[in-house]
């Protein structure tokens, strides 16, 4: 077994702390990544605070995980020592069912999770990457191009793949008008990627003191979310939104912004069920959808675009002491756009 250092929750809403515990020694097909940086997302705080039930403690969290190879199992052949590779939100599935041979292992109804997850012996608990070491599969293991700072890519293993899979699945590109209501950590990334594949995006936001960063990032025009008057003179505009939300939220008004046969795909989830009403789907024939990470295949594939294209994640870098007051500030919004932390602090 391979002793690992971590940071942890010990039970629900408790403050995160020092916590050690084994990996198991690596097989034959799995790889041994000493883990570098490790994006903090929203969900971290979902979880460690119980908000969508099922939580499992202690747990580590982390699912925006980039590190260097350090040792690989007799018959891996993808990695070798030394390598950079990334591991996202999942580390394992049953391999077996449509969606796993169809690469939309996110979808297997026995995937597991990076962490709050039991391993397939449904025994073992899955521990994320606020920590120092991680064994995986080497199919279930992404490559990373040394091209690229990757304080700045860690993010993409999530924020990246969560908002790059809808854009994919719809068909964003050249010439739609898309609009991206929130300018947080999956955002920032929705506006850049957007941008990136030739549509004209639009930032719907409720704070103007994020008018300027949204430009910065791509976005060519921006809507306050809270001015009634702006967002009427928008309706029937959108050919696509993406709704980035986590926090709950009037989905109605945002729904009037779509043309008829314009789509809105949730990427945020929200703790308590969101309300609309029927006629802002039935009058216009809109969609509203909904989407989850990506497989391993459109994992790899957003990693090489965003590499390709030069876009990456915007982030403050933190000491692995710092963990708690990141979640504080990242429940008060305070953060630009995505905490990553720096492992080696640990």
């Amino acid at each position: 077994m391979l002793p690992v250092k971590s940071y942890a929750a010990l039970k629900a809403k408790a403050p995160l702390g020092p916590f050690r515990f084994e990996r198991r020694e690596p097989g034959d097909h799995d790889v041994v990544i000493d883990i570098l940086f490790c994006g903090v997302c929203h969900t971290d705080i979902h979880q460690t605070r119980n908000e969508w039930g099922g939580s499992l403690f202690p747990m580590v969290p982390g699912h925006e995980i980039v590190g260097r190879v350090s040792r690989v199992g007799s018959g891996v052949q993808r990695f070798k020592p030394n390598d950079l590779a990334g591991v996202g939100c999942f580390v394992d599935s049953d391999r077996s069912c449509a969606y796993c041979e169809e690469g939309l292992q996110q979808f297997c109804d026995h995937v597991v999770w990076t962490y709050n997850s039991l391993e397939k012996n449904g025994k073992t608990p899955t521990y994320g990457g606020y920590s120092s070491q991680i064994v995986v599969d080497e199919n279930y293991a992404l490559t990373i191009s040394p091209r690229l700072p990757l304080e700045r890519v860690a993010p993409l293993l999530c924020a990246g793949i969560t908002t790059f899979s809808p854009l994919r699945h719809w068909k964003v590109g050249k010439g739609q008008k898309v609009g991206v209501l929130g300018l947080g950590g999956l955002g920032h990334m929705a506006v850049k990627l957007a941008a990136s594949m030739g549509a004209e995006v639009t930032a719907l936001s409720g704070s103007p003191a994020k008018e300027p960063s949204a430009r910065q990032l791509g976005a060519s025009h921006f809507a306050l979310t809270s001015n009634a008057k702006g967002l009427s003179s928008l309706s029937g505009r959108f050919d696509f939104i993406l709704d980035t939300v986590s926090a709950p939220h009037n989905i109605d008004r945002i729904l009037e912004l779509l043309r008829p046969d314009g789509t809105m795909a949730l990427v945020g989830v929200s703790p308590k069920p969101l309300e609309f009403g029927a006629g802002s789907l039935v009058m216009r024939r809109r969609q509203l959808g909904g989407s989850l990470i990506g497989g391993i295949p459109e994992t790899q594939e957003m990693l090489d675009y965003c590499a390709a294209k030069n876009v990456l994640a915007d982030v403050e870098v933190i000491p692995m002491a710092k963990i708690n007051e990141a979640y504080k500030r990242m429940l008060k919004g305070d953060v630009r756009y995505r905490f990553v932390i720096d492992l080696k602090t640990l």
